[in-house]
């Protein structure tokens, strides 16, 4: 097959709209990026629970509904927003590295041993932020293509897995993790990126 032939592997459009040998653009990859936590635990470095991190759920958002009953009809509109929860998978390390900062977050949002709370969320709130990489490593630094960088979050639940004599898979820890809000860079794409407001009068759109 001619090598040329390979730019013609994609949706064929119109010449308006796109060139003829435009080619097949190359996919972000679900196995490249790395979770970054800032303020998250007591115990410092960090970079242990990056280094074990498993499986990132990236942020879904939903907006409640705003039904307007009219003549034979209704006309739906977006309500509030809502952050859905974001789960990540963490490997149990020998070493105790990550349960020891998953304890201290948790200690940070309630003392288990004194039964005492936090007084207000600025003192166990944390970021989360993801970055999915293009696969550089060593003496080719990698880029970012894309981060998600959640704001005011808190561990909701914190799931220390079962233990298992008929598997050979490594001890997990799951962490749900609820969030205020969420912003994805650079700014000038994506959510958080500035898009002109317009202001109307009715309802339909």
């Amino acid at each position: 097959m001619a090598v040329s032939s390979l730019t013609r592997m994609t949706v064929p459009l119109s010449s308006d709209q796109s060139s003829s040998t435009q080619g097949l653009l190359m996919p972000k990859l679900k196995y490249r990026f790395r979770i970054i936590f800032e303020n998250f635990g007591v115990s410092t470095p960090r970079t242990e629970l990056t280094k074990q991190v498993m499986t990132f759920a990236r942020p879904q958002v939903s907006f409640a509904e705003v039904n307007i009953p009219i003549y034979n009809s209704t006309v739906k509109l977006a309500g509030k927003h809502t952050w859905n929860d974001v789960t990540v998978s963490l490997r149990d390390d020998a070493s105790g590295n990550v349960s020891k900062l998953v304890g201290e977050q948790l200690q940070k949002q309630f003392d288990f041993m004194e039964m005492s709370s936090a007084s207000s969320g600025i003192d166990y709130k944390f970021i989360t932020r993801c970055e999915i990489l293009d696969g550089g490593n060593g003496a080719n630094e990698p880029t970012v293509l894309e981060t998600w960088e959640l704001y005011g979050c808190y561990l909701q639940q914190t799931n220390y897995q079962t233990l298992d004599y008929g598997s050979s898979d490594p001890v997990s820890i799951d962490l749900t993790i609820r969030y205020d809000n969420a912003l994805q860079t650079p700014l000038d794409t994506g959510v958080g990126a500035q898009v002109g407001r317009t202001l109307g009068t009715v309802v339909t759109g």
